[in-house]
């Protein structure tokens, strides 16, 4: 079974088992828009896989660990989505939740997710209650302060930030936690695989603000130009475009020779190159350059 298929299986159940019977109907539909409406499913998929090369000696652990990775994020964007933030009025090529269902119930919706994303790990970790411990202290280091999502989140909100931090914080934390995660479902020692969730969070942050500029609305799913609109630290406008690039290359290939020695090396590794092509396509880059009229940069220049 491909992880992408363990991690919807696994999505579906513990969203079902969680909401249970008799919640408020728009609620439940409110949250499952957010949660089934699409995407990569690339930090469940990423816990999955650590655990895989750690021996994923419980894997009903490992399912609930991935899931409530992927619920926080999927509450993140519920809650970024808002008018409060990027007024978005679209999110994976669907209707943002605020404006599918309302402000009031985006903002339950997305409550709700944090509180299911726990509760998950709760249900699944009475087995293994001191790698419950763990993995419930790593999921609160990757969401909140002084470092994790909300934090990333709460940066734009200031008059300045450092761009490493600001990006290390809205997306590389909960990537962190991911690959963490997959480890600690094992009982094994977290700190071989942060530094993978490190490069590739960062990776996403970059590649994100190249796409907020390269990409169309239709082909990303969600509005474009919001970096420019709401003037957040972007590496696109800090490097120059082909500086981000760059950038992202670079990232992309420490996070993969930071994979440590283990039997699913080649596959993490894959899994890396095959999202770093997913993100930031060499025939977008290569596109847009030529539409723009602008030097290509040495990633995307057409070899003679």
């Amino acid at each position: 079974m491909s992880l992408l298929l363990r991690v919807e299986q696994a999505l579906s159940h513990h969203f079902d088992q969680a909401v249970g019977i008799g919640a408020p109907p728009r609620l439940v539909a409110a949250m499952r828009h957010a949660v089934f409406s699409g995407g990569a499913r690339i930090r469940p998929q990423l816990c999955m896989a650590v655990a895989a090369a750690c021996g994923d000696d419980a894997p009903e652990l490992t399912h609930a660990a991935a899931v409530s990775l992927e619920l926080m994020h999927c509450a993140s964007l519920v809650h970024d989505d808002m008018p409060a933030f990027d007024n978005a009025d679209t999110r994976r090529g669907h209707p943002s939740v605020h404006k599918a269902f309302s402000e009031p119930l985006a903002l339950l919706a997305g409550d709700g997710l944090i509180v299911m994303a726990y509760r998950v790990m709760l249900q699944a970790g009475a087995q293994h209650p001191k790698r419950l411990l763990a993995l419930m202290d790593n999921l609160t280091q990757g969401v909140g302060l002084p470092h994790g999502i909300v934090a990333g989140q709460a940066w734009e909100c200031e008059t300045s930030a450092d761009l490493g931090q600001y990006q290390r914080a809205k997306t590389g934390a909960l990537f962190v936690s991911a690959t963490c995660a997959g480890a600690l479902s094992c009982g094994h020692a977290p700190e071989p695989w942060a530094s993978l969730g490190a490069y590739l969070g960062e990776a996403y942050q970059v590649a994100d603000d190249i796409r907020d500029v390269i990409a169309d609305a239709a082909s990303l799913g969600k509005p474009v130009g919001q970096d420019a609109l709401h003037a957040r630290p972007s590496s696109a406008q800090a490097l120059g475009l082909e500086g981000a690039i760059a950038h992202f290359d670079h990232l992309v290939e420490q996070a993969a020779s930071s994979v440590p020695a283990c039997s699913h090396r080649d596959m993490l590794r894959q899994l890396v190159q095959h999202e770093a092509e997913r993100l930031v396509p060499k025939a977008l880059c290569e596109g847009y350059f030529k539409d723009h009229a602008s030097a290509i940069p040495a990633r995307v220049r057409t070899p003679h």
